[in-house]
C-alpha cells in the first residue's frame, strides 16, 4: 500500500513541531535536531519537516511504498510515460536507508518515490564496508547533485555516472535552490 510524502522545509523547528503536532493530534514518530517526522495512518500519509537552511515552504512531495515489488510496479508506470527519473539504489537521506527514485512535475516540484530499508543514526549517512555508520560529506534528500528540481529530467536522461548518481541524494537543499 502506497503512502502519501509531504516534506516541507520550515525556518523554526520547535515552533513547526508544536504546530504539526497539534493538527495531527500527537507527536512526531521521530525527531532530530534539524528534522522530525510523522507516519499517520489517518491520513496515511509520512510527512517530514526539517529545518537545513532550504526556503521554507514545501521541498518535495512522494509516495512511499511498503516493497521493493510495489517500488517495481510504480518506477515502470514511469518508464511507459516515458519520464525522465533518477534513480537512487540504497540511498542515505533523512535518517533512513531507501531505494528510490526521483522525477519532476511539469510544475518544476521533486517527487520522490521509494521504499525504505531501514533507518540511520546520522542524517545522510552511508554504510561502509565494515557496516559501520558514517557521516555522508554533506546533506541529503534532493533530486540531483545541485540540480533545481527542473532539472532532474535532463540529468536522470543523461547515462549519469554511479558516483553522480550516489552523490545526487546528498545535496542540501539549500544547494538545489
Amino acid at each position: 500500500m502506497n503512502r502519501f510524502h509531504v516534506h516541507v522545509a520550515v525556518d523554526d523547528l520547535a515552533a513547526n513541531i508544536r504546530f504539526y503536532s497539534s493538527v495531527f493530534g500527537r507527536a512526531p514518530s521521530v525527531t532530530h535536531p534539524d528534522y522530525a517526522k510523522w507516519m499517520l495512518d489517518d491520513p496515511r500519509i509520512n510527512f517530514a519537516i526539517s529545518s537545513r537552511g532550504a526556503p521554507s515552504g514545501v521541498d518535495h512531495l512522494g509516495l512511499q511504498v511498503d516493497s521493493e515489488a510495489e517500488l517495481d510496479v510504480l518506477r515502470s508506470r514511469v518508464d511507459a510515460a516515458e519520464i525522465a527519473a533518477l534513480d537512487q539504489a540504497d540511498a542515505a537521506c533523512c535518517y533512513a536507508r531507501s531505494d528510490k527514485y526521483w522525477v519532476t512535475d511539469p510544475q518544476g516540484i521533486a517527487w520522490e518515490t521509494f521504499h525504505t530499508l531501514g533507518d540511520i543514526p546520522v542524517f545522510g549517512a552511508t554504510t561502509a564496508p565494515s557496516r559501520e555508520v558514517e557521516p555522508a560529506k554533506s546533506g541529503c534528500c534532493g533530486p540531483g547533485a545541485g540540480a533545481t528540481p527542473a532539472e532532474v529530467p535532463q540529468r536522470a536522461a543523461s547515462a549519469a555516472s554511479p558516483s553522480a548518481v550516489a552523490s545526487a541524494c546528498c545535496t542540501p537543499a539549500r544547494e538545489r535552490a
